[in-house]
């Protein structure tokens, strides 16, 4: 099998770093189109992204993958090493060699894709190799684009600045995180949903409940936060029970409406055949239906893990102490302090992600007899 015809994302970036190829073998130096910077770390990268064309399909696909990710991200380092010093000086070239560099890595994930595993190690390896390959090519595009537009720091920092800014600043995103995360989001995720499962059940075993409470989590969930949060301010105080309130008011329907359709779940002849066995309301309650509830229950969760860290730092925007995520973001935009304020977000969605992986995590442990985490 040719190499066009196994890669053409090899074959494309080599068409891509065509024009680099041409503008260092001839020196050309037309300005604005030149590379206009470090020619020997621009000759580098060129040759590793032109590398693969003669190489691709001829190797084992893992050793492919290997040489395409060291290419693909050796000239990533050099890119962004060369261009430190020249910001907003970037021509056409840097921009084609970027594009094929990111056209090797499109490659390498193709091909880590198509693998199968042999080992459960092997699994989990490339279920975390994959969305971090494409997770760091978006940072890296980022600082590239950043850095080689000039894009002014006040529009749009690099992420190294913002990196340098989280790395300077722990003390300070470990109280706002202990304060945000810790006390207000945690408490109110906790008794929010503890509340709405409660109150679900109330509501399977009351049927009037049932019908008059639904139609009222439906309109109650849809109420804006921006309207709920500064009345919970004045309800509870400036510290972090007001903000749990809001948690709270924003995981309780979620869960009240996932439950009840989950307890609703369960077939008529598992029900049927629990009645031949003259179980009760309790036992069939226990041994069926909050089973079959489990994955709208956890469906609740993680919808929840979200709306719980949104919540409390849109509530801090309303009154808070000196201290807090949305506290910090909103006090570092009015100083143009935009690199805390990504750092701020940065924290943020990382802990929204470790948030909702755990609560993944327990779903797969809890319901691990479901189709679709056996089909997983």
């Amino acid at each position: 099998m040719s190499a066009a015809k196994y890669s053409w994302q090899a074959n494309l970036a080599f068409v891509l770093v065509f024009y680099p190829i041409v503008i260092f073998v001839f020196n050309i130096g037309v300005p604005g189109l030149a590379w206009p910077y470090g020619s020997s770390s621009g000759a580098f990268a060129i040759a590793l992204v032109a590398l693969p064309v003669w190489i691709a399909g001829r190797l084992p696909k893992l050793w492919e993958a290997a040489m395409l990710f060291i290419c693909a991200h050796g000239a990533a380092v050099l890119l962004l090493g060369s261009i430190r010093g020249h910001e907003g000086t970037a021509g056409p070239a840097y921009y084609l060699v970027l594009a094929g560099a990111w056209l090797l890595a499109w490659r390498c994930v193709a091909i880590l894709s198509e693998l199968r595993a042999n080992s459960r190690l092997m699994s989990t390896a490339l279920r975390l190799i994959i969305p971090a390959i494409f997770g760091a090519w978006i940072l890296i595009i980022w600082e590239a684009v950043t850095r080689g537009a000039g894009i002014p720091f006040i529009l749009l920092p690099p992420p190294s600045a913002i990196g340098a800014r989280i790395a300077n600043s722990l003390p300070i995103l470990g109280s706002d995180v202990r304060q945000t995360i810790f006390k207000a989001v945690l408490i109110g995720y906790v008794v929010g949903n503890l509340a709405g499962f409660a109150v679900a059940i109330l509501a399977d075993r009351v049927p009037f409940l049932r019908r008059g409470l639904l139609p009222i989590g439906n309109m109650v969930s849809a109420l804006p936060i921006i309207g709920v949060a500064p009345i919970m301010v004045m309800w509870f105080g400036f510290d972090w029970p007001s903000k749990a309130a809001v948690v709270i008011i924003m995981t309780f329907f979620p869960m009240l409406v996932n439950t009840v359709a989950g307890l609703a779940a369960s077939g008529h002849m598992e029900r049927d055949l629990m009645r031949t066995y003259a179980s009760g309301y309790w036992p069939t309650l226990l041994k069926l239906r909050l089973p079959a509830a489990m994955p709208f229950i956890f469906n609740a969760l993680k919808i929840n893990s979200t709306l719980a860290l949104i919540g409390a730092i849109v509530a801090e925007f309303f009154g808070t102490p000196v201290v807090g995520m949305g506290f910090r973001i909103s006090t570092e935009v009015g100083r143009m302090n935009i690199d805390m304020v990504w750092a701020e977000i940065a924290v943020a969605a990382l802990a929204g992600s470790v948030f909702y992986g755990v609560v993944a995590l327990i779903e797969r442990a809890v319901t691990f007899w479901h189709p679709s985490v056996r089909g997983g």
